[in-house]
């Protein structure tokens, strides 16, 4: 995986999780923090707390694109087959930068919330009850499990890595970028993050997925039209080979 394309995974991720994350998981980021967390926890309570939710999160993402890097390598037996489930992901991103802009409605289509089921209600609410240091962790792999778009084509994107590897890499880079907001979200009050400065970030990052997505495009392009070129075999280059 080359530089360019883990800045905008970073880019993407980090200026994403100040706008459509903190809207999406805040909830639960306050809800946890005022039932498990007290005014007494000392500091370093508290972001230890903190850290362990947002490891959990990044373990589940990991396992996440380990399996569909998994199952990308499975499916993709050519550069042309490649090439195309980077269109699919490309086409994907343009959708939810344009989604995240207020054009369209593809994110609010698609994230059907699986926190209604009685499954995950039960288990969440067993955890969040859990006086255990622990149960900071499997909170915060709970909440990998939710439906997002931005999970849903970065979990595209490290399928089309064709690399359980690689997917795990993608998903994970996604993962840590996202740490900062959520983090900061629970170490503060949610009225301290402002409506306005969400706004730009999420119009900066809807920008961002957008031009990722073009990006993704343009290599799909090369790769199913010149097959043979080492240089557009896809997203990932190990041991100085094309994967």
């Amino acid at each position: 995986m080359d530089l360019a394309e883990i800045l905008g995974i970073v880019s993407i991720a980090f200026l994403g999780s100040f706008g459509h994350c903190i809207g999406m998981c805040g909830g639960i980021v306050v809800a946890y923090s005022s039932i498990k967390l007290q005014n007494e926890d000392s500091k370093a309570n508290q972001v230890v707390s903190h850290l362990l939710y947002s490891f959990g999160r990044v373990f589940t993402y990991t396992l996440l694109g380990v399996v569909f890097g998994y199952i990308g390598k499975t499916f993709t037996f050519s550069p042309q087959a490649k090439g195309g489930l980077l269109l699919f992901a490309g086409v994907l991103m343009v959708l939810a930068g344009l989604s995240l802009l207020g054009k369209l409605k593809f994110l609010t289509l698609i994230e059907h919330s699986f926190s209604s089921s009685n499954f995950y209600r039960k288990t969440f609410k067993k955890v969040l009850g859990s006086n255990s240091r622990l149960s900071f962790f499997f909170l915060g792999m709970l909440n990998g499990l939710l439906p997002c778009g931005f999970v849903y084509f970065f979990a595209i994107t490290a399928a089309s890595t064709a690399s359980a590897f690689w997917g795990g890499v993608v998903m994970f880079v996604f993962g840590v970028s996202t740490i900062p907001a959520m983090f900061g979200l629970g170490m503060v009050t949610s009225s301290a993050i402002s409506s306005n400065f969400r706004k730009l970030m999420m119009s900066l990052s809807s920008l961002a997925v957008i031009f990722y997505g073009i990006f993704t495009i343009y290599k799909s392009y090369n790769l199913i039209t010149n097959p043979n070129m080492k240089h557009s075999c896809g997203m990932m280059k190990h041991k100085g080979k094309c994967q």
